[in-house]
């Protein structure tokens, strides 16, 4: 079974002991291809290092809305010169989060909005994140998807980690995003999440870890890493009723499509 993480903070200091041990136990498992993506220019820079030191790792830029008190136009100007790097495949993670008090919300929307900008001058997708914001991000992700150039009409980006209710995934799918799915798709009161992700058109489901967080059962409460994403792939499959081969095949062809991986 060949899977790819699509989102995974494999430059945080928690696999700094382990990061080569982590990368083998991830191919052990069929995981050939992670996606790092961004909080700072820092943690863009640092993914950018990574990806050139590994083959099958690849990097987003981009600033996270709890990163964004200080944002200005000169961070998107070193966005713009750091995503000329191989390997850049995203513009991310970006978005609103409204449940840390990190950063104003119109702070926070005015650094969305002008990644957004930048993705779409640089023909590039978003990794989105959200968290207790849907409404907005929805309104702000409309607004931009309805003008975008053509390379990216198909492949807008990913609401990562998702969580939010079904009339949200609607809107989402309606714009063209994908939905990302992470480890609270195993968790015994997810019951709502499992029912958006049955729902969720096949060709838009990607599988994520989001590691080091969320790790998914049978290994909550540890650190999270790529080898796990076989876990959130495995309940996709059984609440679709299919094998895991065909989900593995399924979400790895649309990670390819939406990032411009190689075959």
């Amino acid at each position: 079974m060949s899977l790819i993480d699509t989102h995974c903070h494999l430059n945080f200091d928690s696999y700094d002991e382990d990061r080569d041990a982590v990368i083998a136990r991830a191919a052990e498992q069929g995981v050939m291809t992670i996606i790092i993506p961004a909080t700072d220019a820092d943690t863009t820079r640092q993914g950018l290092a990574l990806a050139a030191r590994y083959d099958g790792i690849y990097a987003a830029v981009g600033i996270h809305p709890n990163s964004s008190a200080h944002f200005s136009d000169d961070n998107i100007s070193t966005l713009a010169e750091l995503a000329a790097a191989p390997k850049v495949v995203a513009v991310g993670e970006i978005g609103l989060d409204y449940h840390w008090d990190t950063s104003p919300r119109d702070t926070q929307r005015r650094a969305f909005e002008a990644q957004l900008a930048l993705a779409s001058s640089l023909e590039l997708p978003v990794i989105i994140h959200n968290r207790d914001a849907s409404d907005d991000v929805m309104a702000v992700l409309e607004s931009w998807a309805a003008d975008l150039p053509p390379a990216l009409r198909q492949r807008p980006g990913v609401l990562h980690s998702f969580s939010a209710p079904q009339a949200i995934a609607d809107r989402a799918l309606a714009c063209g995003f994908y939905l990302g799915f992470t480890g609270p798709i195993t968790f015994k009161n997810a019951d709502d999440l499992r029912r958006v992700a049955a729902n969720t058109p096949l060709d838009r489901i990607l599988v994520e870890t989001d590691g080091p967080f969320l790790t998914p059962t049978p290994h909550r409460g540890k650190r999270n890493e790529p080898a796990y994403v076989r876990f959130v792939a495995e309940r996709l499959a059984s609440i679709r009723q299919m094998s895991d081969e065909a989900l593995a095949q399924a979400t790895t062809a649309n990670a390819v499509r939406l990032f411009g991986l190689p075959q």
